[in-house]
């Protein structure tokens, strides 16, 4: 339905290229309030680009004089009829995406609560936990754990054995809608660079390549928002410095490595409290 309207508008600004108008080359909304008052006069009849230009409202009345400009064309009585076609189109699908949109706020009115908790979950906006929630229901009851809900989604890998040795698969196919939505969530997770998810993706690609990386960081999120619905309590970030607590060990590895890699050594003494 959006991009319906959005194809509306692209045959409108093609119309009035075709009468030598470039009324989209200074507004940036042609269907906006003073596109929309310029192009209801040309309709109506007007032509002289002076006073269809001063119909502007707002900050648009700084682009008067480009205005003028843009208004030097060519406008018949066929593309009169054209743009109102266009425009009245236009109305149209902004009716219907404002009736489903008022269904879905219905429909969604009893999960305001979970919706404002899954944001909290990095890469999950307004939008992606309606999805959610659409989805799933909401309720993970009917999901016996975080790995059952993964693999209702699809993503978790799917197992390759050969000669005894587990090789990774692809992903199962699932919910497409989520599966789309995870790939995104996931991609704008791993740009924290101070949070958990980052460190775990960049950890894992310099192993096992970008894309298994993502797949795994699209796990994770599942694991959140299950647990997120399931316990209806917020997201908490692990912290960048989750695997050095976990492992000290191995971080001092490989800190000593990297040392000696410059031609240095390096002594690690426990910190006395007071």
């Amino acid at each position: 339905m959006v991009r319906a309207a959005g194809w509306e508008a692209q045959r409108l600004e093609k119309e009035l290229e075709d009468t030598g108008m470039k009324l989209s080359a200074v507004l940036s909304d042609i269907t906006g309030a003073s596109g929309r008052a310029i192009l209801e006069s040309l309709i109506s009849g007007e032509r002289d680009p002076d006073r269809l230009a001063d119909l502007t409202r707002g900050k648009a009345r700084n682009k008067i004089p480009a205005l003028i400009d843009a208004l030097d064309g060519e406008f018949t009585d066929h593309h009169a009829f054209m743009v109102r076609h266009y425009l009245d189109e236009i109305d149209r699908w902004k009716n219907v995406i404002a009736d489903f949109d008022a269904r879905i706020a219905q429909l969604l009115a009893g999960h305001e609560r979970d919706m404002e908790i899954l944001q909290t979950i990095p890469g999950i906006g307004r939008l992606g936990s309606e999805i959610i929630i659409a989805e799933t229901g909401g309720d993970m009851a009917q999901f016996a754990s975080a790995h059952h809900l993964a693999s209702w989604i699809g993503v978790c890998p799917g197992q390759n054995e050969s000669a005894g040795i587990s090789k990774s698969g692809r992903t199962r196919p699932g919910n497409t809608n989520l599966k789309r939505l995870l790939g995104v969530a996931a991609m704008a997770a791993t740009r924290e660079k101070d949070s958990y998810l980052g460190v775990f993706f960049r950890r894992l690609s310099a192993r096992r390549g970008g894309k298994r990386a993502l797949v795994a960081v699209m796990h994770k999120l599942v694991i959140a928002i299950w647990h997120v619905l399931h316990d209806h309590e917020p997201y908490r970030d692990l912290g960048a410095d989750h695997f050095t607590r976990r492992d000290p060990e191995r971080a001092m590895r490989r800190m000593t490595k990297e040392a000696n890699s410059l031609g240095l050594t390096i002594r690690f003494e426990p910190i006395t409290a007071g």
